[in-house]
């Protein structure tokens, strides 16, 4: 078997096992491991629908659950009526993870999420509500780190998916402080759709930041462009917003949405 045997004795130890499925390629491996060392049957993948998740995402999960004929429920983990959420504190991604965490602890005892050792050096609130809630971190236990985890999805068949990039929630482009509003998320996942269907499944977010719309793309491709082809790119963006906020572009910086409170 593919499978390393830590992460085989991480997977097979519970009784039953529903993993928090987002769609990114780290829960996607996960599932996938998880079908090949319990079986179809002793898996449950539930995925969380909101404003907040990229609808590719979604899509990806339903093609993903329907491929390896597993059982997916789709659930609202309900953060949107969450007052703290919404304000978009700091940690913000601890309420979230508080609500989606309390939502699939009462549809299964156990629940695993797709954390890797790589996310244990950054700041990341939601491993918090996750520890409050028991949660079970596979890849951890078995000592692996994000090039892991993308060497086993090629090792399991996931193709393409392997080389996903990493792809946050959409309230993650909202600066620190900004209320999340459901409208808004909308308009970024148009922006994002719209600009990966002409670029390709590149690193890209589409921010927005009290100064305005602002669309990073990863360095590379940015260099790359010409200067009439960044124009092209913010008068696209400028008609997707269509809100009269100013619209800029520039190369990825991680957490560039991230304001300190």
């Amino acid at each position: 078997m593919t499978v390393p045997a830590a992460l085989q004795a991480a997977l097979a130890r519970p009784a039953s096992l529903t993993i928090a499925l987002s769609g990114g390629i780290d829960s996607l491996t996960l599932s996938a491991a998880a079908a090949k060392v319990r079986g179809a049957e002793g898996v449950t993948l539930c995925h969380a629908v909101s404003a907040a998740v990229p609808s590719a995402a979604s899509a990806r999960v339903k093609d993903f659950a329907a491929a390896w004929g597993l059982p997916l429920k789709l659930v609202d983990a309900g953060e949107f009526a969450d007052p703290s959420y919404r304000a978009n504190p700091v940690n913000r991604c601890y309420f979230c993870k508080s609500n989606l965490y309390g939502t699939l602890a009462r549809m299964g005892p156990l629940v695993a999420a797709g954390t890797n050792t790589d996310d244990l050096s950054d700041y990341r609130p939601g491993l918090q509500a996750a520890a409050e809630h028991g949660v079970l971190h596979p890849f951890v236990d078995a000592q692996m780190s994000k090039a892991d985890v993308r060497a086993l999805a090629r090792a399991l068949g996931l193709g393409d998916l392997a080389e996903l990039p990493a792809a946050p929630c959409l309230a993650s482009r909202i600066e620190t402080g900004m209320r999340v509003e459901p409208a808004d998320l909308a308009v970024i996942d148009r922006v994002e759709t719209l600009l990966r269907a002409e670029l390709g499944n590149i690193t890209l977010r589409c921010r927005l930041l009290r100064g305005g719309w602002v669309v990073e793309l990863d360095p590379r491709v940015y260099e790359d462009l010409s200067a009439q082809k960044r124009r092209a790119i913010i008068a696209q963006v400028r008609r997707a917003t269509d809100d009269g906020r100013a619209v800029d572009l520039r190369a990825y910086s991680r957490g560039s949405a991230f304001v300190h409170q």
